[in-house]
């Protein structure tokens, strides 16, 4: 699952970067949505395919407080980046005239770097929240299916949810891709890449 999921999203990065018909605003934030859940990912996952392995449960106090830290920050920057695509989608739905004006390339950039700053900042008021509070106990088989469904199924899922049911992506995909070029004749993709 790890490896679905950051090949996934990488492939979402990659056919984002080099297919210039995908330079619009949805893209960049899905491009960026994507490498955000590569990294949000490869915090827990990693570690935790160590532990399954090695049949060990030990993890240094520096080491599980430094993935508690990169978790929070990017989970937390995952949801401002959902955020930013939603008020994107509100623009184009809402004033479809006027959205090249509004979401300019300017206004994109600046909406990413105001995730990547609310984020930093909500990170330190968390951080000393956590360091102040106490911990609580908690049924653990449960919490583990809970932890791996937000830390694993989900980063997986976003980009078949995000992006390949979307025409333009399997468009650029089948391009990227070798396939045969006359099942694109007329612009039409290959039946198994449809949206459905």
């Amino acid at each position: 699952m790890y490896l679905v999921t950051v090949l996934g999203n990488l492939l979402i990065i990659l056919v984002t970067i080099s297919d210039c018909h995908l330079h619009t605003p949805m893209y960049f934030f899905l491009s960026n949505l994507s490498f955000i859940d590569i990294c949000f990912v490869s915090t827990t996952v990693p570690k935790m395919l160590v532990n399954i392995q090695t049949q060990s449960r030990v993890i240094t106090y520096a080491g599980c407080i430094t993935q508690m830290c990169f978790f929070i920050f990017f989970a937390g920057l995952d949801i401002f980046m959902l955020t930013v695509m939603a008020f994107d989608r509100f623009v184009a739905i809402c004033h479809p005239l006027h959205y090249t004006v509004t979401m300019n390339p300017r206004l994109c950039g600046l909406l990413v770097l105001a995730s990547w700053i609310m984020i930093v900042s909500l990170f330190y008021g968390t951080l000393l929240g956590v360091y102040f509070s106490s911990a609580a106990t908690r049924n653990s088989h449960s919490s583990a299916a809970a932890s791996v469904m937000y830390t694993v199924v989900t980063p997986m899922l976003n980009p078949f949810i995000y992006s390949l049911r979307n025409k333009d992506i399997k468009r650029a995909l089948a391009l990227a891709l070798p396939l045969d070029q006359s099942l694109l004749s007329n612009g039409r993709l290959p039946r198994r890449w449809r949206y459905r």
